[in-house]
Parts: C-alpha cells; structure tokens; sequence
C-alpha cells in the first residue's frame, strides 16, 4: 500500500473531536439551515475537528443519502477551516463506498464503526479494517474501538499492513485496559482518541491519549476546549474543574444505559434556540421532568 503524509490528520485527531447533532425539520428530514448554523457555532467557537454521521449524529438512524448529505455539507460548511473525519460501517462495500464518497466531497479522513454483528472475531475484525483502509489508501483510517476483547497485538497487525491506520477512537470504559491495549498496540503509533468523552478524558489522557470525542461540544464548545488545553497543558486540577461542570450533564447523558444520550444534546441544543428537540427511534424524546434540568444546566453554560 503506498504511504501517504498524514501529519495534519494525526494533529487533528489530538484535538477534540466534535460529533455534530444531525437536526431534523418538522418534516423529519434533515434541518439543513439549522445544521449549518450549528457547525458553524462550533468553527467559529475554535473546534477545528469535526465527526459527520458519528452517534451523536445518528448514524444508525439515517438512511445512506442522509449521510452522504450530512457528510457534503459539513464539508461545505468547513470550508478548510477545519479537518472532517467522516463516518462509516455497516457491511465492506456499503463502508467502502461512504469512504470513497467521504474522499470526493474532500473529507480526509474516516472513522469506522465498530462492526455491528452478533460475531465478531479478532481475525474478523482486522480483515474488515483491511478491506476499508485498503480501499481508500490516501485517507486516514481511524477505527471506533467498543471491544474490551481485542488484543493490541491485533491492531500493531492491521497498523503494519495498512500504514493510512493513524488512530484509535477508543472507546472502552477502563482506563488500566486502555493503557494496556495502547501500549502493546503501539502508543507512538496511532493517534489515542478518548471515545468516552470528556468525562473519560482526564484519565485516558493520563494513559496516553491525545484526543478526545465530544457530544457536549454541540453545546459549549468552550468547555470542551477549556478541557484539553488544561491536559495538555498539564494541569489535572483545572481539567478535572471542567469535569465537575459538565459532570451532571454527562451523567443524565449515560443514565438508562445511555439511552438519552443523543437526546439531551439536543434538548439542550432546542432549550438554546439552535435546533429541534426531536430524535429518531430506536432513540426517543426526553422525559419531561428531565427537560427543566437539561434547559436550567444549558442556561448557566450560555451566560
């Protein structure tokens, strides 16, 4: 496989990396001019990485022209200005075909989710990697890990074969595992993205990571931001002075199993003036007694 330079992508992966909402309109389609203005309030607020058709956009809840849509214009919207890694899955080909449609709307990279079948093995999971990154040799490949079973050995083989694998949304909630599976994977190798969030963050950046995910970001970008420059810079005690703020959010996010995950971003977002409130199944609407609590925190971080 020929060897591509992707030293801005491996920068833009130590960043924190947005998952936009997709908004709906009253129709049930995509809320194109509401989607524009909230990437933009995310460029214009600093964030310079950003994740179409991630979950907090719903990925699984979008039809493939929905996607591709969601993918064109965070590109158009982007404009340069920042670096759009774009999501993909399902089967090889319907994956190959969005990460080729992904390079031609000019994204640079794409984030593969993790495989959604009842079996999956180690040798399955490399092979289906391969099949991707093999595919798109000149985009940076970054695989959505959720699989506490993987060895790191495994990902150093797929890194070796495909050198475009440059990072790792990680995404398992143990911060020992991940320091483990980083190190005998290649910690110099990839990028470490915290999957989890800002919530995980102060401890996976303290194992290695660089990077971490965000949904909040949709909300107050500046928290997220105000995050990584205290772990980059270091300072666990102003980075964990974040984390208390955004902590009962994040907890409302993973009650239930994370069942409103998507949902209270976006109930925020709609208590915020920014978007419809609206998600599809097999998410479903906030509870009403927990919508006065998302509006009250969303309310404090816009003063």
């Amino acid at each position: 496989m020929t060897a591509f330079d992707f030293t801005a992508e491996r920068a833009a992966l130590a960043d924190v990396v947005a998952i936009p909402v997709t908004p709906f309109a009253e129709d049930g389609g995509i809320d194109e001019p509401a989607h524009r203005v909230l990437l933009r309030r995310l460029l214009d607020a600093g964030v310079r990485t950003l994740t179409p058709n991630g979950n907090t956009g719903e990925f699984y809840a979008l039809d493939p022209e929905e996607r591709r849509r969601a993918l064109e214009l965070t590109v158009e919207v982007a404009d340069g200005q920042g670096a759009v890694i774009a999501g993909i899955g399902h089967e090889v080909p319907t994956a190959v075909a969005a990460a080729r449609h992904a390079r031609d709307a000019g994204a640079r990279m794409v984030m593969v989710h993790q495989p959604v079948h009842p079996y999956v093995s180690a040798d399955g999971w490399v092979d289906y990697h391969h099949a991707i990154a093999e595919a798109v040799p000149e985009l940076g490949v970054v695989p959505y890990l959720r699989n506490p079973r993987l060895p790191g050995a495994r990902l150093a083989e797929l890194g070796e074969a495909c050198p475009n694998v440059i990072g790792v949304k990680y995404a398992v909630p143990d911060p020992v595992t991940f320091a483990a599976f980083a190190r005998d994977a290649g910690l110099d190798r990839f990028v470490w993205v915290a999957g989890l969030a800002e919530s995980y963050a102060p401890s996976y950046f303290s194992a290695g990571a660089t990077g971490f995910t965000s949904g909040l970001v949709n909300v107050a970008p500046g928290l997220s931001l105000s995050m990584i420059e205290a772990l980059r810079a270091g300072d666990h005690p102003a980075a964990m002075k974040v984390w208390e703020e955004i902590r009962r959010f994040e907890e409302l996010r993973a009650e239930d199993g994370s069942a409103y995950n998507v949902t209270v971003v976006k109930e925020a977002l709609a208590s915020l003036g920014l978007c419809r409130r609206e998600v599809r199944p097999p998410s479903s609407p906030l509870p009403s007694a927990a919508r006065a609590e998302v509006a009250a925190i969303a309310g404090e971080w816009s003063l």
